[in-house]
């Protein structure tokens, strides 16, 4: 006889209402297809839907702020590669990202939840290994996002300090100052993600509109005030190697850092998934609609600035400056002190969205991977605020160690900016796990292409033992060898990304303050979880906790 369940639905009012019985017998008189879809997953329905597919987008475009980020990083990419290696390393990591994101597409339409990457790992890997890999790849993915959140907030602090320094050259930055703000907008953060979150998805709107506008407000006046201009053979066909190393391709190769990180944060989508109407597939849309609005953008504001910026090789040279590159860049081309700064205020206010979203998704990610009882005092974690319906402690514990991880920064530069250096090495490996496990299930023809829609949860008597579950494709798919040969290009792409971001900018200075720390930063979280999960997770973390049994649907 049938379980009976209890379950929520919506009445004619729309208002929530508890009801007994199985989905199965719920479904006809009130569907809920993203609840349903949630059930599938064995996951309950307690977080709002508010999100639709613009609002998301928006979400995703001002998180990303690619066209903003490709400022900041500039010199990056400009000094290892020059201007036709920033061209050139831009369109590989673009396209790069479209296909890793058409994959994570896919399992986000398979597995709607806000877990993503650890839950998804949990199902496609080994039994003998799921529980481990999925562990290891839920902590990457929270500090990860914790270290997102706090290099972010960095760059509004720094920022801010930057234009200080513009309007005022004999401005000295202290280290502390920095650390003040970044808490400054932290908190300002924490408020809107708390007591204005039933007016986020308007707000998200708001902010790609100005997304928008924001990069006509800083193009035009960059290529029409300018007094010269660079040639297009200079731009396209002009390479660096600042770094000397031996070769200009090792260079350029080393350069693709600062395009990738102007990428981070595309899967914020993922982790909003139990809060977007339509999850199965406006998630999916979500990503790729942002990878190609920013894409776009960003490659048009980064061949405007090189063709405006003119002698930008003096300009890093000048190490009397404390005003970062960009605001000289802006300065020099408008020839207005003004001018410059209210371009830059431009990019300081998208930065701080791109801060608000950043809390929004790595508290969701800390709460779902809470709920699933893979972090420390997992129950307060995993609270919601019945009010709100959004998980505060959460998003208050998140804030908390961001700004503890902002004191290293009073007391050393070069080991604070290696600290939140982990940010593209976590979540890289988290999508290489996740990609790889899903092309090899693919390849071992595991995928259930019978199931036409929803995740499928069996027991196959016929698969292979080391399997738990025969999985299903979500309505968002790239069916047949197209799909395997965009996993395959997916992993290539990460393989290459992840191998080259542990290595410094320059091949003759090595020093602290020019090491690159990522791989430091990284071997240390890979390790504590390791070490966690051997002497205490291992007894208490089965993976993704069944809230609602899938058989009874």
């Amino acid at each position: 006889m049938e379980k009976a369940l209890e379950f929520q639905t919506l009445n004619d009012e729309g208002v929530r209402q508890r009801g007994g019985g199985s989905l199965s017998e719920a479904k006809p008189a009130s569907f809920d297809r993203d609840r349903y879809e949630l059930a599938r997953v064995g996951k309950e329905q307690v977080l709002k839907r508010r999100f639709g597919l613009v609002s998301m987008t928006g979400l995703s475009c001002g998180l990303m702020c690619t066209w903003e980020s490709i400022l900041v990083v500039f010199q990056i990419g400009f000094g290892n590669g020059g201007p036709a290696g920033l061209i050139y390393g831009f369109l590989l990591i673009w396209l790069g990202n479209l296909s890793v994101f058409v994959a994570i597409g896919e399992l986000s339409s398979a597995i709607p939840t806000a877990g993503g990457q650890y839950h998804w790992v949990s199902l496609l890997a080994p039994r003998s290994s799921k529980r481990f890999f999925s562990y290891i790849t839920g902590w990457l993915t929270v500090i990860g996002w914790i270290a997102a959140l706090t290099s972010v907030c960095a760059f509004v602090a720094d920022l801010t300090l930057g234009l200080v320094a513009l309007s005022h050259p004999d401005y000295i930055k202290e280290l502390w100052h920095s650390t003040l703000l970044l808490w400054a907008v932290l908190l300002l953060c924490v408020f809107i993600n708390v007591f204005v979150s039933g007016a986020l998805p308007t707000i998200e709107v708001i902010i790609l509109v100005i997304h928008i506008l924001g990069f006509f407000g800083i193009l035009i006046p960059l290529v029409y005030l300018t007094s010269s201009y660079n040639t297009a053979e200079y731009i396209f066909t002009t390479f660096n190697n600042f770094g000397q190393w031996k070769t200009t391709g090792l260079a350029f190769l080393i350069g693709l850092q600062g395009n990738a990180l102007a990428f981070v944060g595309t899967d914020s989508a993922v982790h909003m998934s139990e809060e977007v109407r339509n999850a199965s597939t406006d998630v999916a849309r979500s990503m790729l609609l942002s990878l190609g609005i920013n894409g776009c953008l960003a490659l048009g504001m980064l061949i405007s600035v090189l063709i405006s910026a003119g002698d930008i090789e003096i300009m890093i040279n000048d190490t009397t400056s404390n005003v970062p590159l960009f605001m000289r860049i802006f300065k020099e081309a408008t020839g207005s002190t003004t001018g410059a700064s209210i371009m830059t205020g431009i990019i300081i206010v998208l930065e701080f969205c791109s801060a608000m979203g950043c809390l929004a998704a790595a508290s969701r990610m800390t709460w779902s991977f809470a709920r699933d009882r893979g972090l420390p005092f997992a129950r307060a974690l995993s609270a919601i605020d019945k009010r709100t319906t959004i998980p505060v402690i959460a998003i208050l514990v998140v804030t908390t160690l961001s700004a503890l991880l902002a004191l290293i920064n009073i007391g050393n530069n070069a080991a604070f900016n290696g600290t939140i250096s982990l940010v593209l090495e976590g979540f890289y490996i988290s999508y290489l796990l996740a990609v790889g496990l899903l092309l090899w299930r693919r390849l071992r023809g595991d995928m259930d292409d019978s199931n036409s829609g929803l995740t499928a949860f069996s027991s196959n008597a016929q698969a292979d033992e080391t399997l738990d579950r025969s999985l299903g494709w979500g309505p968002w798919r790239v069916k047949g060898p197209l799909g395997v040969a965009n996993n395959v290009v997916a992993c290539c792409y990460l393989l290459l990304l992840i191998f080259f971001s542990f290595w410094p900018n320059n091949f003759k200075i090595v020093d602290p303050a020019q090491m690159n720390w990522a791989v430091v930063v990284t071997a240390g979280v890979a390790s504590f979880s390791i070490g966690y999960y051997l002497l205490y997770a291992r007894k208490s973390y089965n993976g993704p906790v069944v809230e609602v049994d899938p058989h009874l649907l």
